[in-house]
Order: structure tokens, then sequence, then C-alpha cells
């Protein structure tokens, strides 16, 4: 498994709809945590979207796992491999 960076945009998500899948989101994203494929996420100050770390095999991998996600409908997603410098993890 690698690690990638994702640059998250919502793009179209009204407020309503945005209330009503986050729920489902919020379960959704907390599951994907536990098993390890999201590592850390950051919500964007204004609210637009997130930063995300996220372990997969590839970009394709990446997609598939958040396809899960009520909001991915609505992701503009910026995929960046990275690697930790200095990490036990590497």
């Amino acid at each position: 498994m690698k690690k990638f960076m994702l640059d998250i945009q919502l793009i179209g998500l009204d407020n309503e709809t945005r209330m009503q899948l986050l729920p489902e989101e919020q379960k959704i994203l907390k599951e994907l945590e536990e098993n390890g494929t999201v590592v850390d996420n950051f919500i964007k100050l204004d609210v637009s979207g997130i930063f995300m770390v996220v372990m997969a095999a590839d970009m394709d991998d990446v997609h598939s796992k958040l396809s899960t996600l009520p909001y991915y409908p609505f992701m503009k997603i910026e995929i960046v491999p990275i690697r930790v410098v200095n990490s036990v993890n590497q």
C-alpha cells in the first residue's frame, strides 16, 4: 500500500444536501479511518473541502475506496503520491 495526499474540493453540494448526507458521510469516514484506509483528514477553513491522507494500492484504488462516501459525487479530487521522510512506517 502507498500513501496519497488528497486535496478534495466539494462542488455543487448545497448546504441542505450536505446536512442530509453528513451523518452517513461521517459514519463511513469513521469506518475508513478504523480500517486504516484514511490515515488523516483536515477540513478546510472555508469548509469547501478537505485534505486527506489515504492508503491505497494506486490512484484508481483511491477512487474505489472513496466512492462509498455520500459526498463522493460532489468531490473534485487532486491526488499526489507521498512518502513520509524519517518515519518508521515508510
